[in-house]
């Protein structure tokens, strides 16, 4: 979701050089074994919390994990307390190379170079918030950089979460993110790449894979209204457009998402077999029972319009974006109940990074358990970013992604936002 509002002031380049260059608390183990130890540890596939709680990690995977694991000769122990041991978190929708302020202009005033470096910094504050992997859905203009910040990650050369990254989103002339409302005479830049037809797609969906895209993110839906109390919203392509889209995506053995507010948009893209419908403030019920049959997720992103209803461009802005939520969270409650699959994104980046954990908040308030937000964070963010079995459980195996909070996040899902230790791969960088 984009608005526009008054232009941030970005941090010099070299301040922000600085600031990434600071030391952090990372140690390698790729030596000797560690064991965490904490007074709690959450099972997320059997539902509950098991107390005490250990979990055993050689190099950079998980060996063992229980209310008692083997503890080998020289291995380091590290007693984190009165918390509670969970999978490091999952954010299935974000934007790095977005900041608080006027998206649009961000992308007219800074480089791409300083887009880069800023996204290096937000990568950095969503790891020590204790989410350890994420999915970036689109650059907002700055192509395929966000490639270049996955690989230096991977690489070890800055800190920062497992990265599913899409480059720039797609979109179509004089649709969502292009850049509208400018003097056409200035040329100014879209915030997307566009596409008008189905060979165009095709044609931009290879040049991105070429330049390192994990997945495909399309832009559906356009303005979105609230008139008489409902919903609408323009679709952008149709069903065997965004079809095409797909089997292009599936002859490499990768994805489509979509943002898509409501219908027809969602429809068309259930119906052409899209990964995930993000936003889904309103589905139909032909849509969602397209999506709980074929597993399409459904990624809510309700921190995005509660921010915006809190810190508005206008009056008129913040009033529609505060009846968008009241709407969006009556209509999760009707896709909970069809049996949609959800994952946990917040869009975080117009917002600060690092604070997307009140995502998990507002699923509880709008209708989910703890457990069931949890989940569908930790286990289903896993299969939305193709990380199954790797990722999202405590189990041997699975990388050693590992975070601790205070207290009984099945009791309190708040304390969510209070992540006191984070391992990732079997480093710590938080503790």
């Amino acid at each position: 979701m984009k608005r526009k509002s008054g232009l941030a002031t970005a941090l010099p380049v070299c301040l922000l050089l600085f600031y990434l260059s600071l030391p952090i608390t990372a140690q390698s183990q790729s030596g000797p074994s560690i064991v965490l130890h904490a007074a709690r540890l959450l099972d997320i596939e059997a539902g509950k919390i098991i107390s005490p709680g250990e979990v055993l990690v050689q190099g950079e995977r998980i060996v063992e994990a229980g209310t008692s694991v083997r503890h080998p000769v020289g291995a380091e122990t590290i007693d984190l307390g009165d918390k509670t041991l969970l999978p490091g978190l999952i954010d299935a929708h974000i934007h790095l190379f977005l900041h608080p302020g006027a998206e649009d202009l961000q992308t007219v005033e800074e480089s791409v170079p300083e887009r880069t470096i800023i996204a290096l910094l937000a990568a950095r504050d969503d790891l020590m918030a204790g989410f350890t992997a994420e999915r970036d859905m689109g650059t907002e203009g700055a192509g395929s950089a966000d490639t270049a910040v996955r690989n230096a990650i991977d690489q070890g050369l800055v800190p920062g979460p497992r990265l599913r990254v899409s480059g720039n989103a797609v979109s179509m002339l004089g649709g969502h993110e292009d850049a509208l409302g400018y003097n056409p005479e200035q040329h100014v830049l879209p915030n997307a790449t566009l596409a008008n037809n189905a060979d165009q797609l095709v044609a931009v969906i290879r040049q991105q894979f070429k330049e390192g895209a994990d997945f495909i993110k399309i832009y559906e839906t356009g303005p979105d209204t609230v008139k008489g109390g409902k919903h609408a919203t323009v679709y952008q392509y149709t069903e065997a457009e965004l079809a095409a889209a797909v089997a292009e995506a599936t002859r490499v053995g990768k994805k489509v998402a979509v943002h898509a507010t409501g219908e027809p948009g969602a429809l068309y893209a259930a119906q052409a077999g899209v990964v995930s419908i993000d936003h889904a403030n309103q589905l139909g019920d032909e849509t969602m029972r397209l999506m709980k049959e074929k597993g399409i997720f459904a990624v809510p992103t309700f921190t995005i319009f509660e921010y915006f209803g809190d810190h508005p461009s206008s009056p008129e802005t913040g009033a529609r974006d505060r009846q968008m939520l009241d709407l969006h969270a009556k209509e999760f409650l009707k896709q909970i109940a069809a049996g949609v699959p959800f994952a946990m994104g917040s869009d975080v980046g117009p917002f600060p990074h690092g604070t997307q954990a009140r995502e998990l908040e507002l699923m509880v308030k709008f209708g989910m358990t703890p457990l069931a937000a949890l989940q569908a964070d930790l286990l289903n963010g896993a299969k939305l970013l193709g990380w199954d079995g790797q990722i999202g459980a405590l189990k041997p195996g699975h990388f050693a992604d590992v975070i601790a909070v205070p207290g009984d996040p099945l009791k309190d899902i708040s304390v969510m936002k209070s992540v006191m230790f984070v391992m990732k791969g079997g480093v710590v960088y938080k503790k």
